[in-house]
């Protein structure tokens, strides 16, 4: 099988699940997907779809109007344009605390800043479609504020903790008597992991498609698939080296149950998922700091900062991260520049002492 197949396969199971999502929507909302298909990834369509499919079910449930309808099929073009800014602007709230129907019981939901940012503009993408289109007379979503956004600080292991985890994953030493019964089979593995992650920076989605020839030891290169499905390669140090090798000699033995090559196995034969590797990071972290939440992402965080630290080079950052624009890096890492500065400041003495 081709050795980009679980990209291929992760595509389809999106795509499908959001054409699942459409069958609950109006048939119009086919039209916006088909417009933005070509300008979007399939990951953007289907967030975008359950983002949708929240306004709808708060406007049959919130807006009396509405409450009448059979389904949110229901829902036209016509209610869409009736929409007033600040019945907008009631959905963000309403996205503070909601509760709706699950498989068995009620399940409550809550947003922060993020994520009414994100459902906004989700409804603002749609709302500029359709009026663009002239489908809509009126686009009330662009009279409603996006809602501020405040920067958190980066969470990140130092260096210290970087050492220390390692040295956890390596010895097991702190695990349950039941964890080191698994951690022997899963040493190597789980050492190549999270220096791989340590050591590049890499997404954990991107980490969980790697197959065993996407890695090169003649060039210490690892070609990886981006979001958006472009693919490119990244590096990986002598250190990260070693511990890849010593896994993949491992690795080579065992049987798989994919018809592909996955690069990190789980104890039942099959790919590592981005779940599993997230759990895999979550276990050994919390045995190195109790204060600080570490996941896959926060190892990426570690990664730039400290690449960051060594060279300076804000665009050098952006590039191996593989962020699309230098400012989401600058925005990120733009605190550490603040920390220098403050440094600098304590360091020129107006006075002497006594």
């Amino acid at each position: 099988m081709d050795m980009s197949s679980y990209q291929d396969n992760r595509k389809k199971y999106i795509t499908l699940k959001t054409r699942e999502l459409l069958q609950e929507l109006p048939d119009y909302m086919f039209d916006f997907f088909r417009g933005i298909e070509h300008t979007t990834s399939v990951n953007t369509r289907m967030a975008y779809a359950y983002d949708i499919r929240v306004f709808l079910e708060y406007c049959h449930k919130e807006i009396p109007r509405f409450q009448n309808r059979t389904s949110l099929c229901d829902m036209t073009l016509e209610d869409l344009d009736e929409m007033a800014p600040r019945e907008i602007e009631g959905y963000l709230e309403y996205l503070s605390y909601y509760e709706k129907e699950g498989n068995e019981e009620m399940q409550a939901y809550q947003n922060g800043q993020n994520g009414k940012a994100r459902k906004l503009a989700s409804l603002k993408t749609l709302y500029h479609y359709f009026y663009r289109q002239e489908r809509l007379k009126n686009n009330p979503s662009a009279l409603v504020d996006m809602p501020k956004i405040y920067e958190k600080p980066i969470v990140k292991l130092d260096v210290d903790e970087i050492a220390k985890l390692l040295d956890t994953v390596e010895s097991g030493e702190a695990l349950t008597q039941k964890q080191k019964v698994y951690h022997q089979f899963t040493k190597k593995r789980d050492l190549a992991l999270i220096a791989l992650l340590l050591g590049t920076g890499i997404r954990v989605s991107e980490c969980a498609g790697l197959n065993l020839e996407d890695v090169d030891f003649n060039h210490n290169g690892l070609r990886i698939t981006r979001k958006g499905g472009n693919e490119t390669i990244v590096y990986f140090s002598k250190e990260v080296e070693g511990l890849l090798r010593d896994y993949i000699n491992e690795r080579k033995e065992m049987p798989c149950k994919e018809l592909d090559t996955p690069l990190f196995l789980s104890l039942q034969h099959k790919r590592l998922s981005v779940r599993s590797i997230q759990l895999l990071v979550k276990k050994y972290s919390a045995l190195v700091t109790t204060i600080k939440k570490i996941t896959p992402h926060k190892l990426r965080a570690t990664f730039g900062t400290q690449l960051y630290q060594e060279t300076g080079d804000i665009y050098l950052v952006a590039d191996v991260l593989g962020h699309k624009d230098v400012n989401t890096t600058k925005k990120h890492y733009a605190q550490m520049d603040d920390t220098r500065k403050r440094h600098a400041a304590s360091i020129i003495k107006l006075r002497e002492t006594p």
